[in-house]
């Protein structure tokens, strides 16, 4: 038994197809048959069901895949552990944002990252709150940038900046002139927000909380872009972080909001066990340093 069939078992596991599998761990189908047979040959036990349509694991295939996972997990960690020795700030690296900082956020960083550190390679991963602190749990991003709060005491999370909210409001909208607004203000609006998963919106809902404000339950935008567009062609009004209005325009109007004014709170995290502390360390700086409104 080797970390190679118990990839390949891992394959297979999240794409049910040998094909596929075989595809996504770059070797021929029926090398990765022959060394799954070996592999359930070894241990004795039937690893996967066969049949024409899909692949599954069967009960004990599915906890040894679990086992494996945590060991490659090891294994990769161990490797990443002699890299960091040998140059910290060379080699791979896997940074991750929530899709309401990535488009703003990595243009401005990757730059700077790439001129200081001239042997690391830098992999750029967007996805939302939940699924990217899976990914970093488990070893599959090596850090990121989200927005508070996170309940993860494995995780090492540091304040990088606080992102003001604002009301974002087309030119025929009553607040248009206002110079700050209130919860009170969005009351018989019409709220766009976006859709579920996504952390902005259980912040945008907490901070606009009050009875007579209604969401439109018709609209669930999928980014920040697509609720930018819809203010700017006149439909609602919805709350926009201050690090995506770096856009001049003549229909929109962005108003401070909240008295003193709302915002969240963004960290730079990472798990507490990385060997990778010393580039973190750098990242860090460079994120703090960074001008975003510009």
């Amino acid at each position: 038994m080797n970390l190679r069939d118990l990839k390949y078992l891992l394959a297979l596991k999240e794409h049910k197809n040998f094909s596929k599998a075989a595809k996504a761990s770059f070797v021929s189908q029926p090398a990765m048959s022959m060394q799954i047979k070996k592999l359930e040959e070894e241990l004795g036990v039937q690893l996967i069901e066969r049949d024409k349509k899909q692949i599954l694991l069967t009960e004990v295939g599915s906890r040894i895949a679990l086992k494996a996972k945590s060991l490659i997990n090891e294994a990769d960690f161990i490797k990443e552990i002699a890299k960091t020795y040998q140059n910290p700030f060379a080699g791979e690296i896997k940074i991750g944002a929530i899709p309401t900082l990535a488009p703003y956020l990595f243009p401005k960083i990757l730059p700077n990252l790439s001129r200081q550190f001239k042997e690391l390679k830098v992999f750029l991963i967007e996805d939302k709150t939940n699924i990217l602190l899976d990914k970093i749990v488990n070893g599959q991003v090596d850090c990121g940038f989200l927005a508070l709060p996170i309940d993860n005491i494995d995780l090492n999370k540091e304040l990088i900046f606080e992102d003001k909210f604002y009301l974002a409001v087309h030119k025929t909208n009553k607040l248009f002139k206002k110079k700050i607004t209130t919860q009170f203000d969005l009351l018989d609006q019409d709220l766009l927000l976006l859709e579920e998963g996504h952390c902005l919106r259980n912040q945008a809902l907490a901070v606009c909380s009050l009875k007579g404000i209604n969401e439109n339950q018709d609209f669930r935008a999928t980014s920040l872009e697509t609720l930018r567009q819809m203010i700017e062609n006149g439909n609602g009004i919805t709350i926009m972080p201050e690090i995506a209005i770096n856009i001049k325009s003549k229909n929109t109007r962005y108003i401070p909001y909240g008295k003193p004014q709302h915002f969240r709170k963004i960290v730079f995290v990472y798990r507490k066990t990385s060997a990778r502390e010393k580039l973190f360390t750098e990242i860090k700086k460079i994120s703090k340093n960074t001008n975003y409104y510009s």
